[in-house]
């Protein structure tokens, strides 16, 4: 059972990722203008984007695709009969009074490759009222995330806009640019999120080096290794030094998905640190680092506090990682000791699977009561959860030593390593 769920989780690779819509506001005389760079076929097919990873697992994905494969004329045609309902659920308000919005232009790039995400140009612009000063905006949460940007101005406002709600005033004359501390502290949890739950492929490259041995010097070597190149390809492509075309992130993506197949396959034949360990995670770790600027570019980096911002972020993408080492040792370390002294406790193993076969399963109804996007979240780390707590039960049933290494380890390994092989193949061939 153990092993079919590790094999499921591959199921749960993103072919259509959902990014941030990113936004320029302009005052200009009494015009306020809306310049958004976005995936607006996920917008027109009516898809609930409010914590959503992968437009695949909506119930309009069928919807999507075929939006997806229009020609930019016929697509045009699609956004200017859906206008009328998205001017209705975007609000922007002057000085407390609704501004009335009106399509100004919609650009869509050629059709291209239809796996990766079209990213269209809508514009849109309202009349404001004599001697206005602030305004707010509420983006609808369905519609996903919005990085707004002010412009035009000094020290202009940045806004990360998401489950609905209306923004605090924004002087139009400016003075709101995002501190250094505000940003900081916003794009930590960001960061968080981009591990916890979003970034399964990251978890499981964690979980490759959490599983290499049960001493804790190993895993600090790794981890240092990791930390420092993913923090150094971070910076340097985030400050656009290194910068990989999106036509051909894909190649960045595989080779993450093969660093997971081989952690994984080196824990099945060593359980010691070679020397050469770490000096091979370094490497994947500066690929990875890219993987993550991809994420933080696509939110946007306020203007006058980059630095901060990149920094909160790294914080959070860390507390990530130490999240679900965290997490793992906890469900392990009774199986550990047990294995360490070569004894069996039925106790412990009856723990273990009830967690597994009952406790995991009960917490997917509050999930499930959080919707959708919460289930696809979520879901594939319930089942890391149950399926190590089910590796776990039979290493506490087995009197024999290093049964850990050999229930827990090497099967978990063997699990990895097949999701990772698949994200190959799906990366380079699907």
């Amino acid at each position: 059972m153990a092993a079919l769920l590790w094999i499921t989780l591959a199921s749960f690779a993103s072919a259509h990722e959902v990014f941030p819509t990113i936004g320029d506001m302009e005052v200009v005389g009494d015009q306020i203008t809306f310049s958004l760079e976005g995936n607006f076929e996920s917008i027109v097919a009516g898809i609930d984007l409010d914590g959503l990873e992968d437009t695949e697992a909506a119930p309009e994905a069928d919807v999507y695709d075929s939006l997806r494969a229009l020609e930019p004329d016929a697509f045009g045609a699609e956004m200017e009969a859906y206008w009328p309902t998205m001017a209705q659920e975007i609000t922007v308000l002057a000085d407390g009074e609704p501004v009335e919005l009106s399509l100004t232009s919609f650009d869509v790039p050629t059709v291209g490759n239809v796996e990766v995400v079209r990213q269209s140009t809508l514009v849109f612009q309202g009349t404001l009222p004599s001697g206005a000063e602030g305004m707010q905006i509420e983006w609808p949460s369905e519609y996903g995330t919005l990085v707004l940007r002010q412009m035009g101005v000094e020290a202009g406002w940045d806004g990360i806009l998401s489950g609905g709600g209306l923004t605090d005033p924004v002087s139009l004359s400016g003075g709101g640019e995002m501190s250094g501390g505000e940003a900081f502290v916003r794009f930590i949890p960001v960061g968080v999120e981009h591990i916890v739950p979003l970034g399964l492929d990251h978890i499981l490259f964690v979980l490759g080096l959490f599983f290499l041995s049960v001493k804790m010097r190993p895993l600090l070597w790794q981890v240092t290794a990791f930390t420092a190149a993913h923090t150094v390809t971070l910076a340097l492509a985030t400050m656009g030094v290194v910068n990989i075309p999106d036509e051909y992130m894909w190649i960045v993506e595989s080779i993450i998905a093969a660093s997971i197949v081989y952690v994984a396959v080196e824990n099945i034949f060593t359980d010691g640190l070679n020397p050469w360990r770490p000096a091979i995670i370094f490497c994947f770790g500066l690929l990875h680092g890219l993987g993550f600027a991809s994420v933080l570019t696509a939110y946007g980096l306020p203007d006058g506090a980059v630095l901060p911002a990149l920094l909160g972020f790294n914080i959070g993408v860390e507390l990530g990682q130490l999240l679900c080492i965290a997490i793992a040792f906890i469900i392990v370390v009774t199986a550990i000791r047990l294995s360490e002294d070569g004894k069996t406790n039925k106790t412990a193993a009856w723990v273990y699977m009830a967690i597994a076969i009952l406790v995991v399963p009960l917490a997917i109804i509050p999930v499930s009561a959080m919707g959708p996007e919460a289930v696809e979240a979520y879901l594939p780390l319930l089942f890391m959860v149950a399926a190590l707590s089910g590796l776990c039960a039979a290493s506490c049933a087995v009197e024999r030593f290093e049964s850990y290494r050999h229930m827990v380890t090497m099967p978990a390994s063997i699990g990895i390593a097949l999701i990772g092989a698949y994200w190959v193949v799906e990366r380079v061939f699907l």
